[in-house]
C-alpha cells in the first residue's frame, strides 16, 4: 500500500508527547515533514533532535499555546515558511480535568472550550489558505467520549463531540477544495493522560493504580490497553494517499472497548 508521505508538509498540534507526537514520528518516518509544537520549548527541541535520527522526513518545532489566538496565527504561518506550505493538519489538545457537573465553575467550561473546541476552529481557520492550493487532509482527534459518555469526564463529553458536528459540517463544506476532515477516537491508550485518569479513580475509590487498570482492561475485549504507535497507524493511513474516499467520518481506535454501534 502506497501511503504517498515524503515530502508533504503536516503540522501535528500539541505533539512533544504522548499521541501527537507518535503520529510525528510515523510521519517523519514515511517521509513526511512534520512541525511539532507545544508549551514546553526544551521538551519541543529534545522531540526534534529525535524526530531527525529515525526517517528521511524533516522536523521542526515552534512554541504555542493553542488557547493563544497569536500563538496560532504564528504556529500555522511558521509552518507554511518552513516547509513551503501545509497539506496535513492534525489537531489535538490536552484533557481536561475530570469532574463531575457540580465541581465545575464557569471558568472551567471556558477553559475547555477554549482548548478542546475552540483551538480546532482557529487551527484550521488560520491553515484553510494553504490547504486549498493542493488539497488536504484534516485529522481531528477526539476521544471514545463521542460513542458513549466517560463518567466523571462531562467537560470531555461536551466538547469532543462537538469536535464531531464541525468535522461533519466542513466535510461537505471542504470536499470542492479536496480537501477531506476526518475524526480519530482514542480509547484507552496507554499514555501519561490515560495513567493520570486511572489515577484519580484509584484515589477516589482508595485503591492501587493498577487494580483500576486491570479493572478497565477486564471491560476491553482484547484485554490490554492500545499502544501509541497502534493508534499512529490508523491515523496515519487516514492522513496519506491511501485514503482517498473517507471524509466526514470518526475512527475508534479502542480495542473495541465501546459497544456502541
Amino acid at each position: 500500500m502506497e501511503l504517498n508521505l515524503r515530502g508533504k508538509s503536516a503540522l501535528v498540534v500539541a505533539s512533544s508527547q504522548g499521541l501527537g507526537f507518535a503520529i510525528a514520528e510515523r510521519l517523519v518516518k514515511e517521509g513526511a515533514n512534520v512541525m511539532i509544537s507545544g508549551r514546553e520549548e526544551e521538551k519541543l527541541k529534545q522531540k526534534v533532535s529525535e524526530l531527525e535520527t529515525i526517517g528521511s522526513g524533516k522536523a521542526a518545532y515552534q512554541q504555542a499555546d493553542i488557547t493563544n489566538a497569536d500563538d496560532i496565527k504564528k504556529l500555522v504561518a511558521v509552518t507554511a515558511e518552513t516547509f513551503g506550505g501545509i497539506q496535513l493538519l492534525v489537531n489535538n489538545a490536552g484533557g481536561p480535568p475530570a469532574a463531575s457537573f457540580e465541581e465545575l465553575t464557569d471558568e472551567d467550561w471556558q477553559a475547555s472550550f477554549e482548548l478542546n473546541l475552540l483551538s480546532y476552529v482557529r487551527l484550521i481557520r488560520e491553515s484553510l489558505s494553504y490547504l486549498k492550493q493542493q488539497g488536504g487532509k484534516i485529522l481531528n482527534i477526539a476521544s471514545s467520549s463521542i460513542k458513549e459518555p466517560i463518567p466523571g469526564l462531562i467537560l470531555s463529553n461536551t466538547y469532543r463531540t462537538g469536535i464531531i458536528g464541525l468535522s461533519k459540517t466542513l466535510a461537505s463544506e471542504l470536499a470542492a477544495y479536496n480537501i477531506l476532515i476526518n475524526t480519530i477516537a482514542p480509547g484507552r491508550i496507554a499514555t501519561d493522560r490515560v495513567k493520570h485518569l486511572d489515577q484519580v479513580n484509584a484515589d477516589k475509590l482508595g485503591i492501587e493504580r493498577e487494580t483500576i487498570e486491570q479493572r478497565v482492561k477486564a471491560g476491553i475485549p482484547l484485554k490490554r490497553y492500545g499502544t501509541p504507535e497502534e493508534f499512529a497507524n490508523v491515523a496515519v493511513f487516514l492522513l496519506s494517499d491511501a485514503n482517498s474516499y473517507m471524509t466526514g467520518s470518526s475512527f475508534l481506535v479502542d480495542g473495541g472497548m465501546i459497544k456502541a454501534i
